[in-house]
C-alpha cells in the first residue's frame, strides 16, 4: 500500500556538543605529580541537509521530530585529544525549503551538489595542558565543550517539475502522465483517484500530475489547496479540459480562478490547453469549443490521451515548447 505523501514537517535539529577538556597531571613511578597533560575535547558533529533525487517526500520525518548530532569525545590524560564527531548528513527531496522558525532564514535545496549546514557542532574545550605558561606551571583550569546549535526548522517540499498537469478531477491528467512517461499513477473514472502528486520523466524533464482542483480549492475545499504550491516552480502548465463535460470553458475558468485566489503569478506561466476526449464528442462540437479556447491566445491541443496518434503529436509539441526557440509553435491541432 502506498504511504501517505508528506510535504510539510517541523523538526528540532540539535548539533553535537563539543567534548570537555581534561584537567590531569602526568604521573610516573618517580614523580607523583608532574606537569599538566590534559588533552582537548573533540568538536561536536554538524547536522547538514543534502538534496537527493532518491528521496520523494518527507515521510521519513513524519514521526521523527528531532535530529541529534554526535558529541565530540572528551580529552584524556597524556595530552590525549578527544575524537571529533562525525557530521550527520540528512537527505531530503530536491525542492525542499528549509525555514528557521526563529530567525526566519530560508534555504532552498534544489541540487545534489553539496550539503547545506543547518546546525553547527560545538567546539571542543581546551585541556589544562593548553593553559600551561611560564607563570603557571601547574594549571588546573580546563574548558567544557561548547554546546551544539539547536534550531527549530520547518521543511516544506515543493516539487521540482518542469511540466505540471492540472485540471478538474477526471480530466485525464493521470492517463496523460502514464502515456508520456513510465509513471504508473492510479487511474479511474471518478474524482480524486489521485490523492497525491505523481512524478514521471519525459526524457530528462520531470512531469508532475497534480491532484484535481475543484471550486473553492484555494479556500481549502477538496484536495487542491494541499498541492497548489507544487506547481509554482513548473516551467509549463498543461491544462487538461474534458470535452465531454457540460461546460468545458467553465471548467477551465474554475481552475484559473483558484490560481488567482492562491497565487496570481501562476496565471502568468506558459500554458498549453489540452482539450481531451475528442474521440468521444461530435466533431462539430469539438470545432466550436476549440474556437472558443483559441480566443484565449494560448497553445491549444485537441485530442485524446487514449490514442497513440494524439500522444505522439503531443510529445512533439511539448518537446518544442521545452526547446530554447519557441517561435514556431503551432496554434492548434486536432488528432483523433
Amino acid at each position: 500500500m502506498k504511504g501517505m505523501f508528506v510535504d510539510n514537517v517541523t523538526l528540532v535539529v540539535k548539533a553535537g556538543d563539543g567534548g570537555n577538556g581534561a584537567a590531569t597531571f602526568a604521573r610516573t613511578s618517580m614523580k607523583a605529580r608532574g606537569g599538566p597533560d590534559g588533552g582537548n575535547g573533540g568538536n561536536g558533529g554538524d547536522v547538514l541537509f543534502q538534496g537527493s533525487s532518491n528521496v520523494n517526500d518527507l515521510r521519513e520525518f513524519r514521526y521523527k521530530k528531532k535530529i541529534v548530532g554526535e558529541n565530540g569525545g572528551h580529552g584524556t590524560k597524556h595530552n590525549g585529544f578527544g575524537k571529533n564527531a562525525k557530521h550527520i548528513v540528512v537527505h531530503v527531496p530536491l525542492g525542499t525549503r528549509v525555514t528557521d522558525v526563529h530567525s526566519g532564514n530560508v534555504i532552498e535545496i534544489e541540487t545534489e551538489d553539496a550539503p547545506v549546514l543547518i546546525a553547527r557542532g560545538g567546539a571542543g574545550g581546551y585541556g589544562n595542558f593548553k593553559f600551561k605558561s611560564a607563570t603557571n606551571q601547574a594549571p588546573t583550569t580546563r574548558e567544557l565543550g561548547g554546546g551544539g546549535e539547536t534550531k527549530t526548522v520547518t521543511l516544506e517540499l515543493r516539487l521540482i517539475a518542469e511540466i505540471g498537469l492540472i485540471g478538474l478531477p477526471n480530466a485525464g491528467k493521470s492517463s496523460l502522465l502514464a502515456a508520456l512517461t513510465h509513471a504508473t499513477p492510479a487511474i479511474g473514472a471518478y474524482p480524486f483517484t489521485t490523492l497525491e502528486p505523481n512524478i514521471g520523466m519525459f526524457g530528462s524533464h520531470p512531469i508532475a500530475d497534480i491532484p484535481g482542483l475543484i471550486e473553492g480549492a484555494s479556500r481549502g475545499v477538496g484536495l487542491g489547496i494541499k498541492f497548489l504550491k507544487h506547481i509554482e516552480k513548473t516551467k509549463i502548465l498543461v491544462h487538461l479540459v474534458d470535452l465531454t463535460g457540460d461546460n468545458p470553458m467553465g471548467a477551465y475558468e474554475t481552475v484559473r480562478n483558484e490560481f488567482k485566489e492562491f497565487n496570481p503569478l501562476l496565471l502568468e506561466k506558459p500554458e498549453v490547453i489540452f482539450l481531451n476526449k475528442a474521440d468521444a464528442v461530435d466533431a462539430a462540437r469539438v470545432a466550436l469549443i476549440e474556437k472558443q479556447f483559441q480566443s484565449l491566445n494560448k497553445e491549444v491541443f485537441v485530442g485524446s490521451v487514449h490514442t497513440a496518434k494524439s500522444i505522439d503529436a503531443f510529445k512533439r509539441l511539448i518537446t518544442r515548447l521545452l526547446a530554447p526557440k519557441q517561435d514556431d509553435l503551432p496554434r492548434s491541432a486536432i488528432f483523433g
